[in-house]
């Protein structure tokens, strides 16, 4: 309310031709635009297994990718704007979300949500470490059952709970007067929420962003695909990692989103680049945040 919200600020300053997209589309669903991004894997690979035989870091590729994201975020905020009740608001926090396996071994016991926030300084070390973390405190039977997983467990155990909540939620989540605490915790207030389909063997996908929330871009992850390449002069079946983007494209300017993109690429192409922090980090009208670094109590 009054310009500001638990999850971020609203942005007064902007392009008129990017400030009346809200008005004309103003659903996330109705300005989804669907992009497609390989990535070298094989290089990527390379890079895993030379960084666990040199400095005996273990990575993987969602841990990279993820700390692409932070690191062109810290360098393009205008990417982590959000829309709500048609207007801009720049995100407080820098924050991804992702669906997990409670038993990799057993799916059977089911997936639940874990949202994670990051310091625009952080390494790639630093992006692994938190997202570790996350992973262990959720995965295994003596793991104590998450937010999301006790809200669940209460809104469904009376009929006719769960649709009055949400309903209340959308409505003061509209004028920016949901509790902080509860939007802190839902994975659909984030900036970014990415999905592994390899993981449980499945294609990358151009998953849809929730009109519930303000999450404003989706990354899918899919099987590593074989594709013809020519190199020096020959043919042959190099192995990408596909991934789906769906973003919403109101949330900046085309030439924002391109900006993003392009970093993104390099820091994919050249994971050492998010070994060491960000010589600068730009922050979005002023919305200046942190995170404590991993191991790190905050003040």
């Amino acid at each position: 309310m009054f310009g500001r919200r638990p999850d971020g600020r609203r942005i007064r300053k902007i392009d008129p031709v990017v400030q009346i997209t809200p008005y004309v589309m103003p659903m996330r669903c109705d300005a989804q635009v669907f992009l497609q991004h390989r990535i070298d894997w094989e290089a990527m690979t390379r890079y895993i297994g030379r960084q666990m035989q040199e400095k005996n870091q273990r990575l993987t590729h969602m841990q990279i990718i993820v700390a692409a994201y932070v690191r062109a975020v810290s360098q393009n905020p205008e990417v982590n704007r959000f829309i709500m009740n048609k207007q801009y608001f720049a995100r407080n926090n820098c924050s991804v979300a992702f669906t997990m396996l409670k038993s990799p071994q057993d799916a059977n016991q089911g997936e639940t949500v874990v949202s994670i926030r990051f310091d625009p300084t952080d390494t790639l070390y630093d992006v692994r470490d938190r997202m570790v973390a996350a992973v262990n405190a959720n995965r295994g039977e003596n793991a104590a059952p998450g937010f999301v997983d006790k809200l669940l467990a209460v809104l469904f155990s009376v009929p006719g709970l769960a649709t009055v909540t949400v309903a209340l939620v959308r409505l003061l989540d509209r004028y920016g007067i949901a509790p902080g605490a509860l939007i802190n915790e839902l994975p659909f207030y984030v900036g970014m929420y990415i999905t592994n389909n390899a993981s449980i063997g499945l294609h990358h996908v151009n998953h849809h962003i929730y009109n519930f929330g303000d999450v404003s871009m989706f990354f899918g992850m899919g099987l590593v695909e074989k594709v013809a390449v020519v190199e020096n002069g020959q043919t042959r079946m190099k192995r990408f990692l596909p991934i789906g983007i769906t973003a919403d494209e109101r949330v900046c300017s085309g030439a924002h989103y391109a900006r993003f993109f392009a970093a993104m690429e390099q820091y994919l192409d050249h994971p050492e680049l998010l070994e060491t922090p960000p010589k600068t980090v730009r922050y979005d009208q002023g919305m200046e945040y942190h995170e404590p670094k991993p191991g790190q109590s905050a003040r």
